[in-house]
């Protein structure tokens, strides 16, 4: 009997099959499913799935909108966009770093906050210029992130503390100790969040007039993509890269080696506190002015998902990041334009990930169907001789 494989199979075979591409083609492949199934899920709802997806670009200021109110337009909300991902990308940075070393930061929404109050404490609340006050905010916030990381790093190898089990208990005592201070001292009793920042120490620059229109300008994206090839660069070109993906790979091999698996883990986890008090300074003193009390940034979870669906590496996570920032950034629109619940958004964004988590089952599937071609080849060609 004839062995045959399934048409469609073998089409996805030979679109996939280069192993070459497939880091970039897989995860593609999983988010066109993902958005194609999200297009059912809304057409089900009794809305229009190109609409709704035109709204979230809309939104995010990708796509032009049928009108604007005064003082905005199409670039001014791909401004306010930007300074949107600016954080995103910084905190999925922190959570590839800390993967390449085999380690889980859960607790980047902690390091966040910590940079973030500190570095309004310090700074934000004082009379300094803004030519000191912004690259101080920068420097404090790296400063408070990376002893945050370093010190989940060191419990990890001094005491081999579960590095999600001490992130996730450091970030509740960041999150309570900052809402206790906030409450006690820094309190804006109107808003009862904290007292706003001083536009000196912002990273945005808020209604810029430019031309008649305001504009929101982030002063961290282009630091935050270029941190993004500077850490592609460490990982791929340094001796410290490739000691750290050596340990993720395989931490006995890797001190079997000779490579110092602690020293390194420590470095890995202070590189990615660093990058999430960046996150943190971009988020609290750039995108907000200030800081609810007992609220966890959700920008620090979804950076995990991002950073997987983005494999890990700083030029996909800057991909992925954007796809999921413009998700997030135009919900609301999207929302009050096609008459969809905003969560639907989280729900696309659900999907992503899911099909992004089988990505291995589908390099897997394209795998065995190519080898079962091969094999009915080889069988055709030795009928043919015979």
């Amino acid at each position: 009997m004839k062995r045959k494989v399934n048409p469609i199979s073998k089409f996805f075979a030979k679109l996939l099959g280069n192993e070459k591409y497939q880091s970039f083609t897989i995860p593609v492949f999983a988010i066109v499913l993902s958005l194609i199934v999200g297009a059912i899920v809304i057409a089900i709802l009794g809305k229009n799935p190109i609409s709704a997806y035109v709204n979230l670009l809309q939104g995010s200021g990708i796509w032009l909108k049928p009108k604007y109110a005064g003082g905005k337009s199409m670039l001014t909300d791909l401004f306010s966009f930007l300074n949107y991902w600016t954080p995103m990308i910084f905190a999925s940075l922190a959570v590839a770093v800390a993967l390449k070393a085999g380690l889980f930061n859960i607790g980047v929404s902690g390091q966040m906050l910590a940079a973030g109050f500190i570095s309004s404490v310090l700074v934000g609340y004082s009379g300094l210029s803004s030519v000191i006050a912004k690259p101080l905010v920068i420097v404090i916030a790296i400063i408070v992130g990376g002893i945050v990381g370093a010190f989940i790093g060191w419990l990890k190898y001094r005491f081999n503390i579960n590095e999600v089990v001490s992130s996730i208990m450091t970030n509740y005592i960041i999150q309570y100790v900052v809402a206790f201070l906030i409450n006690t001292k820094y309190i804006d009793p109107v808003s009862r969040q904290s007292k706003n920042i001083s536009d000196a120490s912002r990273l945005t620059l808020m209604n810029t007039q430019i031309a008649g229109y305001k504009f929101d300008i982030p002063l961290g994206i282009i630091l935050a993509i270029i941190t993004a090839f500077v850490i592609k660069f460490i990982l791929n070109r340094t001796t410290f890269g490739y000691e750290i993906k050596a340990i993720g790979n395989n931490r006995k091999a890797a001190a079997y080696a000779g490579i110092n698996v602690g020293k390194n883990m420590i470095i890995a986890m202070l590189i990615s506190g660093a990058l999430a008090g960046l996150a943190g300074a971009t988020y609290y003193m750039g995108y907000f002015s200030s800081i609810q009390p007992k609220v966890l940034s959700a920008t620090g979870f979804d950076a995990i998902a991002v950073s997987l669906l983005g494999n890990s590496n700083p030029v996909g996570i800057l991909f992925s990041s954007f796809l999921i920032s413009v998700i997030g950034k135009g919900r609301t629109y999207m929302s009050s334009s096609a008459g969809l619940d905003a969560e639907i958004a989280s729900v696309i964004t659900g999907l992503i990930l899911l099909f992004s988590a089988c990505s291995a089952y589908i390099q897997y599937k394209v795998k065995t169907t190519k080898e079962q071609i091969k094999e009915i080849e080889k069988e055709k060609n030795a009928e043919v001789k015979k």
